[in-house]
């Protein structure tokens, strides 16, 4: 099929610009989506903030994003985000939904065209009850193997891919360890002061704060400046920098990864990856290879002292052969493509329908918040 000239609409988040200036990753993956879109010859709309960067048509009704300016109000103006997409769907031959759940509940009473929602987390159990209402109406993009709930049908993996001329491959680095990301209990920050603390190695942690209360009592307090540095946020030229010289970036993750975009572009600048052995993590870390795949904190520490002797080489020519925005393109131009043949998602399975009917909290992927259980399950709509 050829989808050259297909009006596509891509819906971004929009609490940073489309790219993010830092982090941001949901965004970011939007946009490589959008671009690399484009330069397929496709005529894509991208819907996000004013002042994103996208050579093509740029959708908005916000002039920042919600996170550069804390006075707006998300959940007004990411509803109207939505809305003012769904409004103009008749535009559109397909939609590419990377927004979560809400917007496929737009398209439950619309003639929308064919939706295709990029699942890249489940924030809780309970936003189940979303995904399994909208199926007969969205098809799904996992963005891993390991991030797929049994009760979802899917159209492809279509893996997070990045432009690897945009990281600075480094054959010698320095001999620091490095934690990129955010701080959330999730993303095992403190595990990586732990195994700095007892290889003697130098830690730079370079984050955002979405969990105060952990940062205060489980980070801060082992922040001396010196072996454990904290540097705050880091963006372009200066997240290259840091990971390029980085001995290793350590991502030992409390809950399996969903995909982990900081360990690709860690090994795009060649610095191999030490990390919990869940999730996705087999998926995209070759163990022995592009890092090490750890049962905990004590086997992490036995194996600092090896990753020097890894091929830094080999860490490069791993991104380059199965996570560039190219070959991302490649995965979603197939689901595409089988979007726009089937036009709606094919009836559930019955083993689907038996998950969907079993304990939402029972499940082998991750959530990024597991709240106590409702007394009584709500019935879905059929």
């Amino acid at each position: 099929m050829n989808l050259a000239g297909l009006r596509l609409a891509v819906l971004a988040p929009i609490t940073w610009p489309t790219p993010p200036p830092g982090y941001g990753p949901w965004e970011q993956v939007a946009f490589n989506i959008a671009d690399g879109m484009r330069r397929r010859g496709l005529d894509v709309t991208l819907f996000a903030t004013e002042n994103s960067a996208f050579e093509g048509k740029v959708e908005s009704i916000v002039p920042v994003g919600l996170g550069e300016d804390p006075n707006l109000n998300g959940e007004v103006f990411s509803t109207l985000h939505v809305a003012n997409l769904f409004k103009r769907a008749h535009e559109f031959d397909l939609i590419h939904n990377n927004l979560d759940w809400k917007p496929m509940t737009y398209a439950l009473g619309s003639q929308a065209p064919p939706l295709v929602t990029t699942i890249h987390g489940f924030s809780s159990p309970q936003i189940l009850a979303a995904y399994y209402t909208c199926a007969w109406r969205s098809f799904f993009c996992s963005i891993s193997d390991a991030d797929r709930d049994p009760g979802l049908e899917y159209l492809a993996t279509t893996y997070n891919g990045i432009d690897p001329s945009g990281f600075t491959f480094n054959d010698k680095p320095g001999d620091y360890l490095v934690f990129l990301g955010r701080f959330h209990p999730e993303k095992g920050a403190h595990l990586a002061i732990e195994i700095a603390k007892r290889t003697g190695k130098q830690l730079k942690m370079a984050a955002i704060h979405q969990d105060n209360e952990y940062f205060h009592k489980e980070i801060e307090p082992h922040i001396d400046g010196e072996q454990i540095q904290f540097l705050g946020e880091v963006r372009r030229e200066a997240r290259n920098e840091l990971l390029s010289n980085a001995l290793a970036l350590v991502h030992m993750n409390t809950r399996p990864e969903r995909f982990g975009l900081t360990m690709v572009e860690a090994m795009a600048c060649g610095t191999p990856v030490l990390g919990a052995n869940s999730g996705s993590l087999p998926e995209i870390v070759v163990d022995g290879v592009t890092g090490f795949l750890c049962a905990g904190v004590a086997d992490a520490i036995e194996k600092v002292s090896a990753l020097a002797s890894l091929d830094r080489r080999a860490c490069r020519a791993r991104v380059e052969e199965c996570f560039t925005v190219e070959r991302m393109i490649d995965r979603y131009v197939g689901a595409y493509e089988q979007a726009l043949e089937q036009k709606l998602p094919p009836a559930p399975t019955p083993e689907q329908l038996r998950w969907r009917e079993h304990d939402w909290w029972d499940r082998p992927m991750a959530f990024t918040d597991i709240p106590p259980k409702p007394k009584n399950q709500p019935r879905l709509p059929g």
